[in-house]
């Protein structure tokens, strides 16, 4: 069971920056796509209402991004110590949301899922202008 935590979620001012930080266990992270979802509160909580903000393969070469944040975020993995990390800058008040991590199993190379069967609890990301 693929187990997601996430941290480095927080309030920051308009054109400020965070950096998110998803820790995985419980299988082996070289076999699982990570990506980073967000939902606005008020929506109805189904990860298929959830818009997907970054994706990445299992080597970290494939990299999607969701046009609203192209140029300003930046994902990247470690599959050292086993974490994917959004990094956030410029960021907007549309920005604000709760941000979810998410995995799936994935063979290795640049391919990326478009599904996620697991997911983590989710951090609050507040941008204030």
């Amino acid at each position: 069971q693929v187990q997601l935590v996430e941290s480095g979620g927080g309030s920051v001012q308009a054109g400020g920056s965070l950096t998110l930080f998803c820790r995985a266990s419980g299988y082996r992270f070289r076999g699982l796509c990570m990506g980073w979802f967000r939902q606005v509160a008020g929506e109805e909580d189904d990860w298929e209402a959830r818009e997907r903000v970054a994706t990445i393969s299992t080597n970290g070469v494939g990299k999607y991004y969701a046009d609203s944040v192209k140029g300003r975020f930046t994902i990247s993995r470690d599959n050292v110590v086993d974490r994917v990390t959004l990094q956030m800058a410029n960021l907007q008040a549309d920005d604000t949301a709760m941000y979810y991590c998410a995995a799936e199993p994935c063979t290795w190379g640049v391919r990326l899922s478009t599904s996620f069967t697991y997911w983590g609890q989710g951090t609050q990301v507040t941008v204030s202008t």
